[in-house]
C-alpha cells in the first residue's frame, strides 16, 4: 500500500485519520512541524495541526446532525499530515487519488492461481487543505488532473488567484494581493511615499512584497526605496546587514514586512541591537497580526507597529467541543495522544513518545483546566471551508436527485468538474456570522482588521484595533499613538513637498524623489507640480504662484506728482492767458492792440490758450471721446500759435524785401489776407487728422509692456489712447515745421528797426522755443524704456507745450498788458510823422539802386530810410 495508509507498517508519524461515510472528503494539516536533518516531520503542532484538524471534523459531526443540510447522507474524511513539507504533502496526497487510478492485474496472481483481491481505496470527492500556501501550490497541481476541487483555509499566496494554472483551488481566506491592496491603502493614508519592503525567502514572503510593488506601480504614488529578502537559511549577522541597508534609504522610515514570525523576532532584536528603536515605521502582514511571541521582550522597538489580520472571530462551540475531549472520547484522531503529552507535559506508559523523567500522564486530565487554551485562529477558516464544501454537495444534490433522501445513483460517482461549479456559487454566513463567497478565481472577499502595538502605560503594551479593510480602508487615525507623543503622523517619504509656487524637478527614475525649483518671473506653476508655465501676457502669478491673476491696470492720476505740476503750470497759464485776451478784448481800439494787429493777435492767443488746455486732455482717463481729442488738440495749439507767427514773421520779411526793389506795397498784407493765410496753414494740421481718423479710428488700448518688471508685484498695465510715439511726433511734425520756418523768418528779420512790429520778441520768443522743443525731444525718447515711462513722457509734454506758450504769452503780450494797464500815457497815437514829398521819396529809391554812393548813408540810416518808405505806403496798417 502506499504510505500513510497503513499505520503499523508506515513510519512513526505517517498516520492518517480515516471516517467513514458515504461522501468522503480529504483533509491536510501541518500536524507536524518540518523534520531537521533529513527527516520528513518534526514536533507536533499543537494548534495549527491538532486545533485545526479537530475544527474539520467537529464541522463534520455538526452537518452529519443537521437536518437540513445533505439529509440522510453521511460526510466521512481522510486527514493527512503534511508535516509542514511541500514535498511530503505531495507524497501524502497521492492517497487521494488513489482510487482514480486504474491498476493493471494481469500480470499478477495468486499462489492458487486467482485474480487478485485489491481492496477499494475511499473515493475523495474533495479536499479540505492545505496551509502552507507552498504546499498548497504542490498538492493543487496533482489534484487539477484528476479534478478533485480543493478548498485552503490558510493558503494566501496571491499565485492560487490563477485560475488558469489552479482551476480547482478555492479558499476562504483572502488572498494576500487583497492584503497588499490593504497594506498599500494603509501607506497612502499615512501620506508615505518612500518605503522599503523585508521578505522571507519563499512563496508567502516574495509573492506578498511582489503583489504590493506591483500594486505600488499600477497606482503610482508610492516608491519602493529597497526590497530586501532574509535567506531562508540565514548566516550570523544577517539581520544586522539588514538593517544597515534599510538605514542606507533612512527617509524610508515605513519597512512593509511580509515575514514569518522567527524573522520578525530576528528583525526587531537587530534594530533594537543597533539603537534605531523608534527610527522604523513596521507595517506588518498577517504573519505578524497580533502575535506575542514576535515582540515579547523587544516592547519598545515594536513600539507604534501596524499590523494586519484578516477578519475572524472565536467560535464558542468548538471551544465547548475541543474542551470536553479526552483520551477515551477521542481515538478516532491518532495524534491525540501525542498532542495529549506535549498539551500537558506528561507520559503516557512505555509507548509515549517523550521519554525521560516526566510525570505520568493520568488520562483526567483536562483542556484548558489544566493547560492553556486559546483556539487557533484559522478554526473558523477550517469549519468554513467544510461547510462551503456541504454546501455545494448539499446544492449538487437538490440538482440531481430532485430530494431524494440520501445518495441517488446520479451522485453515486460525482463529477469534479461540476461540484466545482457549485462551490464557486455557494454563499452562507459561516462559523463567524460573516458571509462564506467565492469570486471566479474562486478567491474569498478581503476582510482585515488593522492592528496597531501600542504602549498604554509604562509597564504594557498590546495590539489595539485602529481600523479595518473591507475592500476599502477604514481608518481612525486619531486612535493611532507613537513613541514620541507626537500626533502628526511620522514621516516616510523621499523629498519634502514643494512649496506652492515651486516645480519639483524628479530624481530620474524615482517619481517620489525631487528637488523643488521656484517658479520664476511671469511663470506660475501647474497643477501637475512638474512644470512651471508663463501667464498670459495681461495676467501675472498670484501671490502662490499657483495661478495668473489680471495685471492691475493704471492710468496718470490726477493727484500724482507727475499731473499736479503741469496741471498747475497750465492753470497759471489759463489764467494769464484768459487776463491778455480780456484786457486786449477791453482795450480794442489802443494804439497798441491795434498796432499789434488784432486779429492775429486772437488767433495767436487762442493757440496759447489751446497749448495750456491740452494738458487736461493728456491727463484726463482715456476713453474714446478723449482719445478723439487728444489727436485733434495735440497738435492743434502749437498749430495756431505757430502759423499765427509765421505769417507775421513772414509778412514783415516780405514788406522789407518788397521795399528794398520797389517803392509798391506787397501783396496780401492786409489783415483778411493775414487771416486766410493763417488758416490755410491749420487746414493742413485738421485735414492730416481727420486723415488719421478715416485710417484708423481711434480706441484706448492697455499697454502691459511699459510697466512690465522683473518683479511680477510691480508690474502695472497702463491703459492709455492708441497714440504711438510715432503718431504723436508726426502730429507734432507739422506744428515742429511751422515753428522751424517761423524761426528762419525770424532770423531773417532780426535787423529790422527794433520797435517794428515786434520782429525783435517775435525772433526772441522763436529761439527760446527751439531751445525747449531741443530739450523735450531726448527726454522724450530717452525715458522710452523707463518703467515711469508714461509719467515721464506725459508729463515732460504738458510742460514742453506750456513753456513754449508761455515764452510766447510773456514776451509778446506781457509787455504790452504791463503799458496798457501801467502806462496808459504811453497808449496814444504818436505825432504825425513829416511826410517825405513822393518825388523826393521815388528819388531817394532810384539812386539807392543805381548809385547808393550818392546818398552818402551808413546802415543805420539805410534802415531808417526804408522805413520811411515802408510808413509812406503802409501806415494805415502800422496804425
Amino acid at each position: 500500500s502506499l504510505m500513510g495508509l497503513d499505520p503499523a507498517a508506515a513510519p512513526e508519524y505517517a498516520h492518517s485519520i480515516r471516517l467513514d461515510g458515504d461522501i468522503i472528503l480529504g483533509g491536510l494539516f501541518p500536524v507536524h512541524s518540518r523534520g531537521d536533518r533529513g527527516t520528513p516531520c518534526g514536533e507536533l503542532k499543537k494548534e495549527k495541526g491538532i486545533h485545526r484538524l479537530e475544527a474539520m471534523m467537529f464541522a463534520i459531526d455538526l452537518i452529519n446532525k443537521d437536518p437540513e443540510l445533505l439529509p440522510n447522507i453521511t460526510l466521512g474524511a481522510r486527514i493527512l499530515d503534511t508535516c509542514s513539507r511541500d514535498t511530503y504533502a505531495l507524497e501524502q496526497s497521492l492517497t487521494f487519488v488513489q482510487a482514480l487510478i486504474e491498476r493493471d492485474g494481469s500480470d499478477v496472481r495468486c499462489a492458487n492461481g486467482d485474480p487478485p483481491i485489491f481492496t477499494k481505496p475511499d473515493k475523495i470527492v474533495g479536499v479540505i487543505g492545505a496551509a502552507a500556501s507552498s504546499v498548497s501550490i504542490m498538492v493543487a497541481n496533482i489534484l487539477r488532473l484528476f479534478k478533485i476541487p480543493q478548498i485552503s483555509y490558510a493558503s494566501t499566496a496571491p499565485e492560487l488567484s490563477d485560475n488558469t494554472r489552479y482551476d480547482f483551488f478555492s479558499r476562504v481566506v483572502p488572498p494576500d494581493s487583497y492584503q497588499a491592496q490593504a497594506m498599500m491603502d494603509i501607506v497612502t493614508a499615512m501620506e508615505w511615499n518612500y518605503v522599503s519592503t523585508l521578505a522571507s525567502e519563499g512563496n508567502y514572503g516574495e509573492s506578498g512584497v511582489e503583489a504590493f510593488i506591483q500594486i505600488s506601480r499600477e497606482t503610482g504614488g508610492v516608491c519602493i526605496a529597497q526590497s530586501l529578502k532574509i535567506p531562508r537559511e540565514p548566516r550570523p549577522g544577517e539581520f544586522d546587514k539588514i538593517i544597515r541597508r534599510l538605514l542606507e534609504t533612512s527617509n524610508a522610515r515605513a519597512v512593509i514586512m511580509f515575514a514569518n514570525e522567527d524573522d520578525i523576532r530576528r528583525v526587531l532584536d537587530a534594530a533594537k541591537r543597533n539603537n534605531q528603536t523608534g527610527h522604523f515605521l513596521w507595517v506588518g502582514s498577517d504573519s505578524w497580526g497580533s502575535k506575542i511571541s514576535p515582540v515579547v521582550g523587544q516592547e519598545r522597538v515594536a513600539e507604534g507597529a501596524i499590523t494586519i489580520l484578516p477578519k475572524r472571530a472565536s467560535v464558542d462551540a468548538f471551544d465547548r467541543y475541543f474542551r470536553s475531549r479526552s483520551l477515551s472520547n477521542n481515538r478516532r484522531n491518532v495524534w491525540f495522544a501525542e498532542f495529549w503529552e506535549e498539551n500537558f507535559n506528561c507520559k503516557l506508559g512505555m509507548h509515549g513518545k517523550r521519554p525521560g523523567s516526566l510525570k505520568k500522564c493520568t488520562g483526567l486530565e483536562k483542556v484548558g483546566r489544566d493547560s492553556s487554551y486559546e483556539q487557533e485562529g484559522k478554526v473558523q477558516f477550517v469549519m468554513d471551508a467544510v461547510y462551503a464544501m456541504a454546501h455545494a454537495l448539499h446544492r449538487m444534490h437538490r440538482e440531481l436527485c430532485y430530494g431524494y433522501p440520501g445518495l441517488c445513483p446520479r451522485m453515486a460517482n460525482i463529477d469534479g468538474k461540476e461540484l466545482l461549479s457549485h462551490i464557486r456559487a455557494v454563499n452562507f454566513n459561516g462559523s463567524a456570522s460573516t458571509p462564506v463567497v467565492f469570486n471566479e478565481n474562486g478567491d474569498a472577499p478581503g476582510r482585515y482588521d488593522i492592528f496597531q502595538y501600542q504602549n498604554t502605560n509604562r509597564s504594557t503594551a498590546e495590539y489595539r484595533v485602529i481600523g479595518s479593510w473591507t475592500n476599502k480602508l477604514h481608518l481612525r487615525v486619531e486612535a493611532m499613538r507613537w513613541k514620541s507623543g507626537d500626533p502628526s503622523l511620522p514621516p516616510s517619504v523621499c523629498s519634502i513637498p514643494c512649496r506652492t509656487g515651486e516645480r519639483k524637478k524628479v530624481v530620474k527614475g524615482v517619481p517620489c524623489c525631487w528637488h523643488c525649483e521656484r517658479c520664476e518671473g511671469y511663470h506660475y506653476q501647474v497643477q501637475i507640480q512638474f512644470t512651471c508655465e508663463l501667464c498670459p501676457y495681461e495676467m501675472r502669478p498670484d501671490t502662490n504662484r499657483t495661478g495668473c491673476v489680471p495685471i492691475p491696470i493704471i492710468k496718470l492720476e490726477w493727484h500724482s506728482p507727475w499731473a499736479v505740476v503741469p496741471v498747475f503750470i497750465s492753470m497759471l497759464g489759463i489764467i494769464a492767458t484768459s487776463f491778455v485776451i480780456v484786457t486786449f478784448v477791453r482795450y480794442n481800439d489802443t494804439p497798441i492792440v491795434r498796432a499789434s494787429g488784432r486779429e492775429m493777435s486772437y488767433v495767436l492767443l487762442t493757440g496759447i490758450f489751446l497749448c495750456y488746455a491740452i494738458t487736461f486732455l493728456m491727463i484726463a482717463t482715456p476713453d474714446v471721446g478723449v482719445c478723439s481729442f487728444r489727436r485733434i488738440f495735440l497738435g492743434l495749439g502749437m498749430c495756431f500759435s505757430y502759423a499765427a507767427l509765421l505769417t507775421k514773421t513772414n509778412r514783415i520779411h516780405r514788406i522789407f524785401e518788397q521795399g528794398k526793389k520797389s517803392v509798391t506795397a506787397p501783396r496780401f498784407i492786409s489783415p483778411a489776407s493775414q487771416l486766410v493765410i493763417t488758416f490755410s496753414l491749420i487746414s493742413v494740421q485738421l485735414l492730416g487728422v481727420f486723415v488719421w481718423f478715416a485710417v484708423d479710428p481711434p480706441h484706448t488700448v492697455v499697454d502691459y509692456g511699459e510697466q512690465r518688471t522683473q518683479d511680477p508685484l510691480a508690474a502695472r498695465g497702463v491703459l492709455k489712447c492708441d497714440i504711438s510715439d510715432l503718431s504723436l511726433i508726426c502730429s507734432l511734425g507739422y506744428s515742429i515745421l511751422l515753428m522751424v520756418t517761423c524761426t528762419v523768418y525770424a532770423i531773417k528779420t532780426r535787423g529790422v528797426p527794433e520797435t517794428f512790429n515786434e520782429a525783435k520778441p517775435i525772433g526772441f520768443t522763436m529761439y527760446t522755443t527751439c531751445i525747449i522743443w531741443l530739450a523735450f525731444i531726448p527726454i522724450f525718447f530717452g525715458t522710452s524704456q523707463s518703467a515711469e515711462r508714461m509719467y515721464i513722457q506725459t508729463t515732460t509734454l504738458t510742460i514742453s507745450l506750456s513753456l513754449s506758450a508761455s515764452v510766447s504769452l510773456g514776451m509778446l503780450y506781457m509787455p504790452k498788458v504791463y503799458i496798457i494797464l501801467f502806462h496808459p500815457e504811453q497808449n496814444v497815437p504818436k505825432r504825425k510823422r513829416k511826410i517825405i514829398k513822393k518825388k523826393h521819396i521815388i528819388y531817394m529809391h532810384h539812386t539807392t539802386h543805381t548809385h547808393p554812393e550818392r546818398l552818402k548813408l551808413n546802415t543805420t540810416e539805410y534802415e531808417i530810410f526804408m522805413y520811411n518808405i515802408y510808413v509812406l505806403h503802409c501806415v494805415t496798417s502800422l496804425e
